[in-house]
């Protein structure tokens, strides 16, 4: 039983549909998550994974930087492993989540499988992260999704690559849905989209950081977001209204203040209303992978009921457990912990090949 098969079950919108996909992937190569055992609290799975050894990922690995243009007054920086025969060689597009950077450590250990795959692989810093401050007079947000999609055709229609993947992690998933259900079929390059719990509704996701329980993350992204805009300031003086960040203490206050006016939106719910990927799901026609979990703090299952379900193209797996991107499993004799990053490369492995 094949991909085809999971994608073709019944479009329901109950909680009982993921455990008829579960059931059907544990028949196929596709393993099923089984959650490391000291990691069943949604907590855990979330935080311990970033800081779990893994010790030389990119060791006699060629690296090599290049500028995308993305705007007129903006570059993204992207750390390119190429194979040695690049141009036949299909390419996997990686994109970060919120506050985090090319060297996050999902982003380093797929990088690393796919390459090992025979995959080129290029590590995208979004506007601003990793040091790139100097790079955009503005700041990055969810919906630029037109930057991922700039990198794509900068590569498909310059620099003459192959069949082209991309993957993005929470923020970052959000935004390769969104191009891919823009994009449509105007590059023929393109093969595939990947998200890892990515915030298909914004206005959902901030609504369930803003709950006590989920206090630690919300802090978490305010503070970095709040020292980028210091970093940010010094580099274009009077920019920036640095006389507001005192006040601010959760996200919805940062985006209302900085982020909706520097991107062009009204305001925070106006941001949120118009860049979830939510909106052209049902617009993506090429093969598409949604994996998320039904456990994850801030990123809330209920939003893909009605959503990437109703999408033939999209295939949506939801384990009851894996935290946010964290997907740590028990050990296996085939395959690292990882689950989420396994699963990624052989999807797109078995799309390359078809």
């Amino acid at each position: 039983m094949g991909m085809a098969s999971w994608r073709s079950l019944p479009y329901e919108t109950g909680g009982h549909v993921i455990v008829r996909l579960i059931t059907v992937l544990a028949a196929t190569p596709m393993h099923e998550f089984v959650p490391h055992r000291l990691l069943r609290n949604p907590d855990a799975m979330t935080v311990v994974p970033r800081y779990w050894p893994r010790r030389g990922l990119l060791a006699a690995m060629p690296v090599a930087l290049r500028l995308f243009a993305v705007s007129a007054d903006s570059q993204v920086l992207g750390y390119c492993h190429w194979q040695s025969d690049a141009k036949q060689s299909p390419v996997l597009v990686l994109v970060h989540g919120l506050e985090g950077s090319a060297d996050s450590h999902y982003m380093l250990g797929l990088e690393c499988k796919a390459w090992k795959a025979g995959f080129n692989v290029i590590r995208l810093n979004q506007r601003n992260c990793g040091g790139t401050e100097h790079l955009s007079t503005t700041l990055y947000h969810g919906g630029l999704s037109a930057d991922v999609r700039a990198v794509v055709d900068e590569l498909s229609f310059h620099l003459g690559v192959g069949a082209i993947w991309v993957a993005g992690y929470s923020m970052g998933g959000n935004l390769v849905l969104r191009m891919a259900g823009e994009a449509g079929s105007a590059n023929p390059s393109l093969k595939g989209a990947m998200a890892v719990c990515p915030n298909i509704d914004p206005e959902a996701c901030v609504g369930a950081l803003e709950q006590p329980r989920n206090w630690v993350y919300q802090h978490h992204f305010v503070t970095s977001l709040k020292a980028r805009i210091l970093r940010k300031a010094s580099l274009f003086p009077g920019k920036y209204d640095l006389g507001r960040l005192s006040h601010i203490r959760t996200l919805r206050a940062f985006d209302h203040a900085f982020t909706a006016p520097d991107g062009g939106y009204l305001s925070a719910e106006d941001y949120y209303e118009r860049t979830g990927a939510r909106h052209v799901l049902d617009r993506i026609s090429l093969p598409g992978l949604i994996i998320t979990a039904q456990d994850d703090p801030f990123i809330p299952y209920r939003m893909f009921r009605t959503t990437a379900l109703t999408n033939p193209a999209i295939s949506l797996v939801a384990p009851e457990k894996g935290g946010h991107c964290g997907f740590l499993q028990g050990a296996r004799s085939d395959e690292d912990r990882y689950w989420a990053e396994n699963r990624l490369v052989e999807f797109m492995t078995r799309g390359a090949k078809s």
